[in-house]
């Protein structure tokens, strides 16, 4: 087993021109991108690095930099609607374990009120797997909505694990309600301003943001890259601010949030802290695969019961946890911007998993 295997200390491993800085700046080079790294354990950042600039033509003399914004694409997913989820939780407002319907007079008698929040959190809800929004709804955020909640399902709930966006959207509208105000509201008054996240939250970006923003990918209806405007679709046509996406944030914010997953500040009082953190990195899918904690991936390559948990975000993003090796680690890059070859950005993930947790 893995978990056995003593592993480097990370002042080692992310020191300036150590192993991590050895195996990314190679593997970023090789992945066609730039990128930022950090690592780090409940007492804060103990390596980190960059290299590369921020992309191509008008960006390209722009470094990289731990102040670089990112589009977190399904990162979002952990950032802003995870903890919000986890507030209700501990408040005694989300039920894990009740259908919908019970609770949510929106879904009362439709497919997904036959669903939990549970399973909304590990993908097990039979969703379909395709957003599909602007086919099948246009392009009205209400119609949208309305859509969303009275969608067929997939499959049985309970049945497989199958990752999709809607299962965040679905829970986003649901913590909306739940809570009584808008999700990117939530996120910021329950985690990014007492953690200090002061670069973190949904677009469209301000211009003072312009200079140190990475870019996603060319949108053909924009005619341009897009850069401080969500590159999810789906995201998009929910005006930015969505469960499954929309959230930008800088490695340095970011390492605060995981930091505080191991540890929260001194005086900070999280409404989504200890025992919602706890619960969320288990298992919680049983002997389905892929195994999946809260809204958290179990990383693959790794043994479920050694606690390793991972989520990525299409644009090129990603972030790890382990509360049994007491260590973080985040990767964030600009991957779309380039090209969707990412396997090449798969290896380098790996590796660098492998490298700070076994």
């Amino acid at each position: 087993m893995t978990g056995s295997v003593p592993l480097a200390p990370l002042a080692e491993l992310g020191a300036p021109g150590g192993p991590l800085e050895q195996l990314l700046v190679a593997g970023l080079r090789a992945a066609g991108t730039g990128g930022v790294w950090s690592v780090g354990d409940a007492g804060g950042v103990r390596g980190r690095g960059r290299t590369g600039v921020l992309g191509q033509g008008p960006y390209g003399g722009r470094p990289m930099g731990h102040d670089t914004v990112f589009d977190l694409a399904s990162v979002t997913k952990i950032v802003a609607l995870w903890p919000c989820a986890g507030a209700l939780r501990q408040a005694g407002r989300l039920p894990l374990d009740r259908p919908l319907g019970d609770y949510w007079p929106s879904v009362a008698g439709r497919p997904a009120g036959s669903v939990t929040a549970r399973q909304l959190l590990t993908h097990t809800a039979g969703l379909p797997l395709r957003t599909r929004f602007a086919e099948l709804y246009g392009t009205d955020p209400a119609a949208i909505r309305a859509g969303v909640l009275a969608a067929p399902l997939h499959r049985p709930p309970g049945a497989a694990v199958e990752y999709t966006d809607r299962a965040a959207v679905l829970l986003g509208h649901l913590v909306e309600f739940l809570a009584g105000a808008p999700l990117d509201e939530l996120a910021a008054r329950q985690t990014w301003r007492p953690l200090g996240m002061a670069d973190t939250r949904y677009g469209p970006l301000g211009p003072e943001f312009a200079g140190r923003t990475a870019p996603t990918e060319y949108e053909r209806t924009a005619d341009d890259v897009l850069c401080g405007t969500v590159h999810d679709p789906s995201a998009r046509l929910l005006g930015g601010v969505s469960g499954n996406a929309g959230a930008f944030s800088t490695a340095r914010d970011l390492e605060r949030f995981l930091t505080a997953l191991l540890a929260p500040p001194a005086g900070t009082a999280l409404p989504w802290g200890g025992p919602w953190i706890a619960e969320s990195l288990r298992v919680q899918t049983g002997g389905l695969a892929p195994a999946r904690g809260l809204s958290w991936l179990c990383a693959a390559g790794t043994d479920p019961a050694e606690g390793t948990f991972v989520h990525y975000g299409f644009t090129g993003t990603g972030i790890w946890i382990s509360r049994r090796r007491g260590r973080w680690a985040l990767l964030l890059t600009n991957k779309v911007h380039y090209d969707r070859d990412f396997r090449p950005l798969t290896d380098l993930r790996n590796a660098f998993r492998r490298a700070v947790f076994g």
